[in-house]
């Protein structure tokens, strides 16, 4: 925001405007903000409540869960609430949806803003009742005799209060709102469909684009032939550089403008492929210690991962008066605008970015290269561009989640103790790569930082709880590894070697729920445990499985997990998290792995890319641990993070079989079952 107090005001209109200003280091953000406000809210002269946050709602539930926060804080309805997110004109700046981060760190930031409007609204009740008590409820200021609402108080005043952070919150035991099961504003339109997404916009005059795609990433052009596109009725043809695009009205007009067009192109030799990445990494990018005196040593591998969401990248764009308006589906509005303003050689202020609802995302959006495109083409034709890409691109453009390997060198004493680690991974990052167990001078080493582009032969980026899940399946299933080695249960094992009482807790719950039968694996019960730390919240599973010993299909007919995440602000919502991400993980653990040959990329839909089917969802049970000590911790990632872990144990424990790649489709589980 640029604007000043005076000016901000009169763009909010009439109402109790509430500012609060927080260093960026307190948001984990990279950016400081002396002057712009983090959070605010707005009461209109109805009672009406906004709530202005740069987060995005992509189905993780912050459009509910942050407006439980200040109904909570304000006292008021949920229901008085009116959510405004991703919109660079009105909302405070932010860092981009991701990470787990919206609960932890823009939470915070909304409930103080709302218990200074609590404060403020009580201080003019108090005025006008002359008492001092005061209730409030519903919006509602009593004192047993009379009332004054919200809306008579806001009534034509623009108070602006900045927030110093000694507003008073309410006490766990003052709780109304958050900790309770609330239904999601924002899924009665996103059952019926009158949601709206990128996609759904219509802007007058509005063109619809293709763009001209490399056949494989690292091609490039020779020739190009235009002129039959060209040649069509009311088909605009646009070159610039390496920009060829044709634009209609109608999209399918443009689509079949599209194919018209004829380019020759210089394709690079493969280096790697689907099967021979993790070789390649291990090659070129070698370990920089060797273990010492290990007893066991393993190597676990893990492939290029889509995020295949239901709304492909989308993007309309609109440059009227000067000024560039982008309605986008992203994960960072601001950084999109940006991006934009560098690209079309305008300032910031010139451009306004928009975010509707987002179709998913899972780390994908984070970039919006469709919106850059969308953009220039509307600079270029003076008309508002859409530009929407098809299975096929968004396949081919998506920044995938990086195939990686890891490699665990360990030992343990005759008392079943650790006492050796040496953990090093290829591509997978440092997240959940801690040790989380009870180890005398562990080693972690990661090379290759995820998301680097100097070996991965096209682009790669985070994907949900980002190298989590394959730094989880490493760590877990050697913990396995050693427990069954010495014939000890898995469960016990771990218990054995952890003293942090929070995993100590979900790990026993949720062993508990599950019914856990001790003993050393293999049991043949197909039953496995694993547990992980990610975004401040502890998470521990167990699962059942059954193998099929000629087809090396796994059927996953269980899991139960347990989390611990702090102050819990809506049951419902961390539940319906906890679920998706068990549904979603049983992607990556048993089909979900990108078909490549060097920059060349096979899977262009679902029919070669397989995600995981409703018939492929086990029976879920959830268990949310009560910690009112602890602030809220992330609830969109944890769940998906020990899935890889917990299904390959419960394998493991089924048929004797360790399998060290995921995903563990039954070629690969036939094959360890041969050998």
């Amino acid at each position: 925001m640029r604007a000043n107090r005076r000016e901000f005001c009169k763009l909010l209109g009439g109402g109790i405007v509430v500012l609060i200003v927080q260093p960026a280091v307190l948001l984990g953000q990279r950016r400081d903000y002396p002057a712009d406000p983090n959070a605010y809210l707005r009461i209109d002269e109805n009672g009406r409540v906004t709530l202005f946050s740069g987060k995005i709602e992509m189905g993780q539930g912050v459009h509910t869960s942050l407006a439980q926060r200040a109904a909570e804080e304000l006292g008021v309805s949920v229901e008085s609430i009116t959510m405004v997110m991703g919109d660079t004109d009105l909302c405070p700046w932010d860092g981009g949806t991701h990470g787990s981060q919206s609960t932890r760190f823009f939470g915070p930031a909304v409930r103080a803003a709302a218990a200074e409007a609590r404060t403020v609204l009580m201080k003019l009740a108090s005025q006008k009742l002359g008492t001092d008590q005061l209730t409030v409820a519903n919006g509602v200021v009593t004192d047993g005799k009379r009332k004054v609402t919200y809306g008579e108080l806001a009534k034509g005043k623009e108070i602006a209060r900045l927030v110093d952070g000694k507003a008073v919150l309410r006490s766990v035991k003052e709780f109304k709102v958050i900790g309770k099961a609330t239904r999601r504003l924002d899924g009665k339109d996103k059952v019926t469909g009158r949601a709206m997404y990128a996609g759904d916009l219509r802007r007058p005059g509005m063109l619809h684009a293709r763009l001209l795609r490399p056949p494989m990433h690292g091609a490039t052009r020779k020739s190009l032939d235009t002129s039959k596109a060209k040649a069509m009725a009311g088909v605009t043809v646009i070159e610039n550089g390496d920009l060829v695009a044709v634009l209609h009205a109608d999209p399918e007009v443009a689509n079949s403008a599209l194919q018209l067009i004829k380019a020759e192109w210089e394709k690079p030799a493969a280096a790697f492929d689907t099967e021979s990445v993790g070789d390649y990494f291990l090659k070129n990018v070698p370990g920089t210690d060797k273990s010492v005196g290990a007893t066991f040593e393993s190597t676990f591998r893990t492939g290029y991962l889509a995020h295949a969401p239901i709304e492909t990248h989308t993007a309309v764009a609109e440059l009227k008066d000067g000024r560039l308006t982008a309605w986008v589906g992203t994960q960072g509005p601001f950084q999109i605008r940006s991006q934009i303003a560098q690209a079309l050689g305008l300032d910031e202020s010139k451009v306004r970015v928009i975010t509707p609802f987002v179709g998913g995302g899972f780390g994908g959006k984070s970039r919006a290269q469709q919106a850059i495109e969308a953009a220039k083409l509307a600079q270029i034709t003076g008309k508002p561009v859409m530009v929407t890409w098809t299975r096929a691109e968004e396949f081919f453009y998506d920044t995938f989640g990086p195939a990686a390997v890891v490699k665990v060198a360990a030992s343990i004493d005759d008392k079943g103790k650790i006492t050796q680690w040496d953990y090093t991974s290829w591509a997978s990052g440092g997240r959940s790569s801690e040790v989380l167990y009870d180890v005398p001078g562990a080693k972690i080493q990661t090379l290759m930082a995820r998301g680097s582009t100097n070996l991965h032969p096209f682009g790669t980026g985070p994907w949900r709880a980002p190298g989590a899940g394959t730094n989880v399946f490493a760590r877990e299933s050697q913990i396995d590894i050693m427990a069954a080695a010495a014939k000890i249960d898995p469960l016990e094992f771990r218990l054995r070697n952890m003293s942090d009482a929070r995993g100590r807790r979900v790990l026993q719950t949720a062993a508990d729920a599950f019914g856990w039968k001790g003993g050393a694996g293999p049991s043949g019960q197909g039953r496995g445990i694993a547990v992980s730390m990610d975004a401040g919240t502890w998470c521990a599973m167990a699962a059942e499985v059954a193998v099929d010993r000629k087809s090396g299909e796994i059927k996953v007919k269980r899991v139960v997990a347990a989390q611990d995440m702090g102050i819990v602000i809506n049951p419902d919502g961390a539940k319906m998290q906890m679920e998706g991400c068990i549904s979603m993980g049983l992607g990556y653990v048993l089909t979900e792995e990108l078909n490549f040959k060097g920059g060349e990329i096979l899977d262009q839909n679902f029919v070669t890319y397989t995600l995981p089917r409703f018939s492929m969802v086990p029976r879920i049970e959830t268990i949310l641990i009560s910690n009112d000590d602890l602030a809220p911790q992330g609830g969109g990632e944890p769940a998906i993070v020990p899935m890889g872990a917990v299904i390959a144990n419960a394998v493991f424990d089924a048929v004797g079989v360790r399998m060290y790649r995921l995903p563990m489709i039954p070629s690969r589980v036939l094959a360890a079952l041969r050998s």
